[in-house]
């Protein structure tokens, strides 16, 4: 068979990978796994971790982390929408469904697979246990299907690093109750793997597999620590989908349906600590490299979480006027379809005016996310403009600091604590009257163009 493109890409990283380790290669066999994984991460719903991801993960210096990418994303059961079929056969030896949850099944049911417990063991699961899609469940899957797939042509050895990259991938954790760092505590599963399955590592080769394993995972997230920011938001816009697959009925997708995205990831962030996003191990990397991945981190949470903020005010106003049309009403009823090449339609911004901001910029954060409103992050994406014209408006309008009030007073709306038109009232009433009139001259200009083909059909008549 013939393979072209991302699945012939795949297989020269599977055969050259397996060449250097000095394993078996055999080609027939590589074509089926390649094709498997390149049809996976090209599902439906995957718009960041897709198969260019893996590539980029994995890096083009050590086989070992080229093949743990190449795995380490092809369960991802919240995107997928579950299992897919094709990697689901590989899994169901060893992992069931109960009440809609994935579990481990127990001792009594697992087959004596050497290979099963060997990646079992490096991530420190056990029969019986419930998987959690925020505690390694995709890695661990992923791990099986990486373990079985490549048990024919490599040894134990090798796939226990492979397996230890993968399991450092499960992200943002914290401190362990016994106080260590996770990185640490899988340390100390492969001392004990390495005893257990007679691996022959000195303590040293162990710490080496340990610093590959960071330097995989710490470029699964090396986006979080861009320099530049707009980077940053890119990609954010892209996990978005993955996550809300209403998102990809583009010009469907209801006012509602893209604030709940917005109002997740806002959630996400303010969440995360930016020492969770990085891992760290015996100068791997190092104190330096560390500390400016840590510090880039922080401003680019700093900057999508206002950014964010301010988006959330913005669909808070309309979802609040959508609210006086009906309660699931499109977004782009409100705001007009994406713009196409060719196909000229009114938007929401031609009716907005071209304001100077009431208030100054207190800081320089302040001056970076209204550059990312007004001008736009670098990329349009498939469901959204890169520009936030009705956002720029309104911050010019009211300043950031207002924000942050005004931010509290959007989500006690989104929670059902603040009606529409209560909230409508909090806002200032220049600025809802404003968007107001520009959504309906938007209505108007529908009706003029409904008009202009009423009247050509007359004429021809």
């Amino acid at each position: 068979m013939e393979l072209f493109g991302e699945q012939k890409r795949c297989l020269d990283c599977l055969v050259s990978s397996i060449e250097q380790l000095g394993g078996r290669v055999e080609i027939a066999k590589l074509e089926q796994i390649a094709e498997l994984i390149i049809q996976t991460m090209r599902g439906p719903w995957r718009y960041f971790h897709t198969s260019e991801h893996i590539f980029e993960v994995g890096g083009s210096v050590d086989p070992i982390e080229v093949l743990a990418a190449l795995f380490h994303d092809l369960v991802y059961v919240q995107v997928d929408q579950g299992v897919g079929f094709n990697i689901s056969s590989a899994l169901c030896p060893f992992v069931k469904e109960v009440r809609s949850q994935l579990v481990i099944r127990d001792e009594a049911e697992l087959p004596n697979d050497a290979m099963y417990q060997l990646v079992a063991s490096v991530f420190g699961f056990i029969p019986g246990q419930i998987l959690s899609p925020f505690a390694g469940q995709n890695e661990f899957l992923s791990a099986i299907i990486a373990g079985k797939s490549l048990e024919p042509f490599l040894p134990a050895s090798t796939i226990a690093q492979i397996t230890a990259c993968i399991e450092a991938t499960i992200p943002f954790r914290g401190v362990s109750a016994s106080g260590l760092r996770a990185i640490e505590l899988l340390h100390q599963r492969l001392v004990s793997v390495n005893r257990d399955f007679n691996l022959g590592w000195s303590d040293a080769e162990t710490a080496e597999i340990v610093k590959r394993s960071v330097r995989l995972a710490n470029r699964d997230v090396e986006n979080f620590a861009s320099p530049n920011s707009s980077n940053f938001l890119d990609n954010t816009w892209n996990l978005m989908p993955e996550t809300n697959h209403e998102l990809s009925n583009v010009n469907s997708y209801t006012v509602g349906g893209y604030r709940r995205s917005l109002q997740k990831m806002e959630g996400f962030l303010n969440f995360l600590k930016p020492e969770l996003v990085f891992q760290h191990f015996m100068q791997e990397p190092d104190d330096e490299a560390y500390t400016n991945l840590i510090a880039t981190t922080r401003h680019n949470l700093a900057v999508a979480k206002l950014y964010l903020g301010v988006k959330l005010i913005t669909i808070a106003i309309l979802e609040a006027l959508a609210h006086r049309l009906g309660r699931d009403i499109p977004l782009s009823t409100m705001m007009g379809e994406l713009r196409v090449p060719g196909f000229k339609t009114s938007v929401l911004e031609d009716y907005l005016p071209d304001k100077q901001s009431a208030y100054p910029l207190d800081s320089q954060l302040q001056k970076e996310v209204l550059d990312l409103l007004e001008i736009g992050r670098n990329q349009e994406s498939p469901y959204d403009i890169k520009n936030s014209p009705v956002s720029t408006f309104i911050i010019k309008s009211i300043g950031f600091a207002e924000t942050e009030k005004f931010l509290d007073k959007a989500k006690e709306f989104f929670a059902g604590h603040l009606a529409s038109e209560d909230f409508l009232s909090y806002c200032d009433p220049d600025v809802v009257e404003t968007i107001s009139s520009g959504v309906m001259k938007l209505f108007e200009s529908r009706k003029t163009a409904l008009g202009k083909v009423k009247l050509a059909h007359n004429v021809l008549s």
